[in-house]
């Protein structure tokens, strides 16, 4: 809670918030702390949960508007927090949503691509797709759910500087606080609603 910003990432069973269950929201703070929650399977309680009923800890956190939340793809993320936990998470930066806005020599905006780029460092995603609800994440899980959120920062601090540089700050922060109601819109199965 004493932080400016902090880094989030989610694994969840797959990649429909309405079906595939949050199983892992991973934190860390400016100095590379990190820490996982894991988020038990919780019988005779369906998502999606009202405001104030997930978990109260990462819920003050998650909606403090004086910490600004990192992801990469933050859509999807907000949309897994919002649907199973109750929170609604703001303000935000978006690193792949940044990489988008400023990085218009490539159309390479995944984190493995951003992070080697940005923050010289080569990602291993083998575990993305692996079982995260077990109770016993292994070794590999562990590691690879760390990086997802120990590289946010750097890639925060180069993105922006980018978009200062290019003068997209101010495009970029009205990006980034359209995705709340983004990933609402895909909860709600709004899908294309902007497309002729």
């Amino acid at each position: 809670l004493n932080q400016k910003e902090i880094a989030v990432d989610t694994e969840t069973m797959g990649l429909n918030p309405l079906r595939d269950r949050l199983c892992l929201v991973q934190l860390c703070d400016r100095n590379r702390r990190a820490v996982l929650v894991q988020i038990p399977p919780t019988p005779g309680r369906r998502a999606p949960l009202p405001p104030a009923e997930g978990s109260p800890r990462l819920k003050r956190l998650l909606e403090d508007p004086d910490i600004v939340k990192i992801l990469h793809f933050a859509r999807f993320d907000v949309a897994a927090i919002r649907h199973h936990l109750g929170i609604v998470m703001a303000p935000i930066f978006c690193t792949r949503t940044a990489s988008k806005l400023v990085r218009t020599y490539t159309d390479r905006h995944g984190l493995k691509d951003v992070a080697l780029e940005l923050a010289d460092t080569e990602m291993d995603k083998t575990s993305q797709s692996t079982d995260w609800s077990r109770s016993d994440l292994t070794p590999a899980q562990l590691k690879y759910a760390t990086a997802d959120v120990t590289l946010l920062h750097v890639i925060m601090d180069r993105l922006a500087a980018m978009l200062a540089r290019e003068e997209r700050a101010a495009l970029a922060a009205e990006c980034f606080s359209a995705i709340p109601l983004m990933s609402e819109l895909d909860l709600m199965g709004y899908d294309h609603l902007f497309e002729h």
